[in-house]
């Protein structure tokens, strides 16, 4: 475990143990979270961020699957990292530690690309608090409220989330609509007054109305130092 309060771990490397945790903290706040479907999105990933408080035992509290890879895109390589299964409990939600650990994750996961020399988040999100993670962290990332996509952009995450997703993916709308979704409970998609009107949950709501029913909406940022607003530069220090 580094200092951000996330360990980085192989896949393939996760215990019995840890792997029972994650399925029981993501069926305590989704809908829908069957032992088949949590193991199916893991296994398409290669790596998971846990957030653990010190033991001994250590207690998850938080953790998010990811896929590293190198795809091909209009003559370039580029490295691609997509989020999959992703939750912190509401208790932990005035902790930094997520995005401080996930910064460095991606950061560090990045460095050890081979051919990529950019390295590009996909996120789908089906919460106005994942999509907050965007403006919050990222100086640039699509969709935004205050700018349209630019072409090559939106080509990029078109052709990313046709390959993870193929069918399930709306290039119309740039919404993914899974086969068996994940909804969230009742008490956390519900929007706080104080959230209702700021822009980018406004865009969020808009954008995606069926987030109630778990619909997930495709979002872009390149990773990289230069990219990272003033809390992102604090959180990868």
């Amino acid at each position: 475990m580094n200092d951000t309060g996330g360990r980085l771990v192989r896949r393939d490397a996760l215990t019995a143990g840890e792997r029972e945790a994650m399925q029981a903290l993501l069926a305590r706040h989704f809908d829908g979270v069957t032992a088949a479907q949590f193991e199916a999105d893991l296994a398409g990933k290669n790596w998971v961020l846990l957030l653990e408080d010190p033991g001994p035992p250590a207690t998850l509290y938080g953790f998010t699957t990811l896929l590293l890879e190198e795809v091909e895109h209009a003559g370039e390589v580029v490295g691609l990292v997509y989020s999959g299964d992703t939750i912190v409990d509401p208790s932990a939600w005035t902790r930094s530690a997520l995005s401080r650990a996930w910064i460095h994750a991606v950061l560090e996961l990045g460095r050890g690309l081979e051919r990529a020399r950019r390295l590009y988040w996909l996120l789908i999100c089906s919460g106005f608090r994942t999509y907050r993670f965007l403006p919050v962290f990222y100086r640039e990332f699509f969709p935004r409220h205050d700018a349209s996509t630019p072409p090559a952009t939106q080509a990029l995450m078109h052709a990313l989330a046709a390959r993870l997703f193929g069918e399930q993916y709306s290039p119309e709308d740039g919404v993914v609509r899974l086969a068996v979704p994940q909804v969230l409970r009742p008490h956390l998609l519900e929007v706080p007054p104080t959230r209702e009107t700021n822009p980018h949950v406004r865009f969020f709501l808009e954008k995606n109305p069926g987030h109630v029913r778990g619909d997930e909406l495709v979002c872009l940022t390149e990773v990289s130092l230069d990219n990272l607003t003033r809390a992102g530069q604090r959180a990868a220090r």
